[in-house]
């Protein structure tokens, strides 16, 4: 006789329950998006999968395979909502063949060498579409593919509740009304679409490593999501050399988190940085991430393959010194010409005073100087402060810290500046 799963007790199990969803609900979402062809309303009977287990599992005990019960449990619900809505007809035409709890095959969808059959990739490109802004298509990934509460969105991105489930709920209905298909893109649209996932993916971790405002630098939640998505992205497209690339960046960056702060969350800068406290199984994870891009890849490195090998650079060095700034500059050099942008220009100086002296590197920033994206961009006179700072014009070097200052929204950045610019009041 087939054991029966024991009761628990009703807190251990909403627990549990809780615990087991947050990691499932992307591909429950995924799976039953398949179905019913609309992330929203997906969502919605993932929640009502969710509902359902709070209900019988503290009776009838946790199922021993309990995400194969939440998936099917939502797509029951998803074939019973087609069922009942006379425009899925032609739908349920398809889906009413096999009521099993494998996702139905879809006769729509391209018969293409090279489409990759799998929800949970098909859900990546449909919460990145380009349809959505940036900051919906942030907040959609993070709600479905990350598993975050609105408010835990809110909180990470220092915005209100009501913010962030405007830009999910409205982006769920663009989805919707524009009839964006959910599927994987193929053939030369993929590439372009692609770049659309990767920029979310390399956002949200962008604003946890450097958080854009508050009293923290980091965000350590925020860069553990990106990585996580980035790993499963590299797992589900592992002939893409950028999704790697992108995977080896965020990896080797993630490897100096425990040393960019002090005891008290202050930031600490590159070159004072206790190197020992990297974390060198990242380091390890790094570099295997980008041998598997050059191993894929037939042209010329993409701006995420670029910039992991910069990372590549400083990971390599033991030492600030031995850092081999000349490689890097070349490397930012190639990025400026693969995707240009002031941003990339303003590292290539940081790099070239490395590598030539401050000298060249000025003439670099001065010319940056005009340029629009950079008007209100703390790290431009911060870095024009270093560079003068080094040349000995110290009166201009400590005017260059106090704009920067005055520009940062971060707290622990703008402490840092208005230090930097304090010290050379005295010189």
């Amino acid at each position: 006789m087939e054991q029966q799963p024991t009761p628990a007790p009703a807190g251990g199990v909403d627990t549990a329950v809780e615990t087991i969803f947050r990691i499932e609900s992307p591909r429950i979402i995924a799976g039953v998006a398949r179905i019913v062809r609309d992330v929203g309303i997906a969502e919605e009977l993932a929640q009502d999968a969710l509902v359902a287990a709070l209900e019988q599992w503290p009776r009838d005990g946790v199922p021993d395979n309990p995400g194969a019960w939440l998936t099917a449990t939502a797509k029951h619900r998803a074939i019973d909502l087609v069922r009942r809505r006379e425009r899925y007809a032609r739908k349920l035409e398809e889906v009413g063949r096999d009521l099993s709890l494998s996702a139905p095959h879809h006769l729509d969808e391209p018969a293409d060498p090279d489409d990759i059959d799998d929800d949970l990739l098909r859900l990546v490109f449909t919460a990145c579409h380009p349809v959505l802004s940036a900051e919906a298509r942030i907040a959609l990934t993070l709600r479905l593919l990350g598993g975050l509460t609105t408010p835990e969105i809110a909180r990470a991105f220092l915005v209100p509740e009501a913010t962030v489930a405007q830009r999910i709920v409205r982006a769920k209905r663009t989805l919707a009304t524009k009839g964006v298909a959910f599927e994987v893109p193929y053939g030369p649209e993929r590439e372009a679409r692609l770049g659309s996932v990767l920029e979310v993916i390399y956002l949200v971790f962008n604003e946890g490593y450097a958080a854009t405002a508050g009293d923290d630098l980091l965000r350590p939640a925020l860069c553990e999501d990106a990585l996580r998505l980035a790993r499963v992205l590299a797992e589900l497209m592992p002939k893409e050399p950028e999704v790697h690339a992108l995977a080896a960046l965020l990896e080797l960056q993630e490897s100096r988190a425990a040393a960019r702060t002090g005891p008290d969350g202050e930031p600490v800068l590159l070159k004072d940085q206790n190197r020992r406290r990297w974390n060198r199984m990242l380091i390890r994870r790094g570099f295997t991430a980008l041998g598997r891009s050059s191993a894929v890849a037939t042209g010329s490195p993409g701006p995420y393959a670029l910039q992991a090998a910069i990372a590549a650079c400083h990971a390599q060095a033991y030492t600030y010194e031995d850092t081999d700034w000349r490689q890097i500059a070349t490397l930012y050099g190639l990025l400026a010409a693969r995707a240009p942008s002031p941003v990339v220009e303003l590292n290539r100086a940081v790099a070239v005073s490395m590598a030539d002296g401050p000298g060249p590197a000025l003439e670099i920033v001065d010319a940056l100087a005009g340029e629009p994206a950079l008007r209100d961009y703390h790290l431009l006179p911060s870095v024009r402060g270093d560079l003068l700072t080094r040349l000995g014009r110290t009166a201009e070097a400590r005017a260059e810290f106090e704009r920067a200052a005055a520009l940062a929204r971060n707290e622990r950045e703008r402490e840092l500046l208005t230090a930097r610019a304090r010290e050379l009041r005295g010189s």
